[in-house]
């Protein structure tokens, strides 16, 4: 498959707080590939980069083979971007907003129909902006970005403060979007959104790059932290490491009628991070 996002050695600093330390990635066309980390990590300044708003100090970045400093406009309608930032006119219905960003782009109105039909939204078409639910709020923007129907699309923490349910309707629309051939770029401090959404993941920590791979992957390359957790009969719980140190006391457990129920817990990318940085992914 084609390269669809690279960079290499990209650093940024503001002032002197180094934001963005030497990162290097390979995106392919047609995956959904996560950066995942803390506020603060980096994240949204690498889709700045990435999508022309802002300049690295050093290194290189490409969208579509191209120099992501000499983007054209015609080039920013092959990808789509949903930011925290970005806001909507409240006041404007739905389809109000998409009409005055379809005259921007010079997009026929057919393409707000079928924008708001992707998220769910026709109903809503009427509707001002400042009277939608915060999950119908990021299906807009999401619609927004659908409307040049571009091939990547850069979603900057698209779920976040949203419901299960709510985030759950994002989550089927970004791979309703995949499975039709488009690159997602996310960003995202959830692990368990990670884990369904990504077929690659870089696990960002003040500016660096302290893993990468497929959530399975990385998981794995952590194998020694599995654990066993064993409920007793006197309904209390307890973890033993998985290896044969803990053959023993385990063996104690079960000979005594101690052990009522015994589970392996895997490793996970919070259990991942936390052992990479001494933080909590979520944090």
């Amino acid at each position: 498959m084609r390269c669809a996002i690279k960079t290499e050695g990209i650093t940024k600093a503001f002032g002197s707080k180094t934001v963005l330390d030497v990162i290097d990635l390979d995106i392919e066309s047609g995956e959904v590939f996560g950066l995942i980390g803390p506020s603060g990590a980096g994240k949204t300044t690498l889709i700045k980069i990435l999508t022309g708003q802002i300049s690295q100090d050093s290194g290189k970045a490409h969208i579509g083979g191209k120099d992501s400093r000499k983007l054209t406009g015609e080039d920013h309608r092959h990808f789509g971007i949903t930011m925290d930032n970005f806001g909507l006119y409240e006041r404007l219905s739905c389809y109000d907003n998409l009409l005055t960003f379809a005259r921007i782009h010079g997009l026929p109105k057919s393409s707000i129909t079928d924008a708001l039909a992707k998220v769910g939204l026709a109903e809503a078409a009427k509707t001002p902006a400042g009277k939608l639910s915060k999950g119908m709020t990021g299906r807009l923007k999401l619609a927004r970005a659908f409307m040049t129907d571009p091939d990547i699309l850069f979603l900057d923490e698209p779920t976040s403060g949203l419901d299960p349910v709510s985030a759950g309707e994002i989550h089927r629309i970004i791979l309703s979007e995949k499975a039709k051939g488009k690159t997602v770029f996310l960003t995202t401090h959830t692990m368990t959104e990670a884990e369904k959404l990504c077929d690659h993941i870089a696990l960002l920590n003040e500016g660096k790059i302290v893993e990468y791979g497929s959530p399975e992957e990385i998981c794995r390359r952590y194998d020694h932290q599995r654990m066993l957790k064993i409920h007793l009969s006197d309904g209390k719980d307890m973890q033993l490491p998985h290896n044969k140190e803990a053959a023993a006391a385990l063996s104690e457990l079960i000979v005594s009628g101690r052990a009522e129920t015994i589970h392996t817990t895997e490793p996970d990318l919070e259990t991942v991070f936390m052992e990479l940085t001494g933080k909590e992914l979520s944090a």
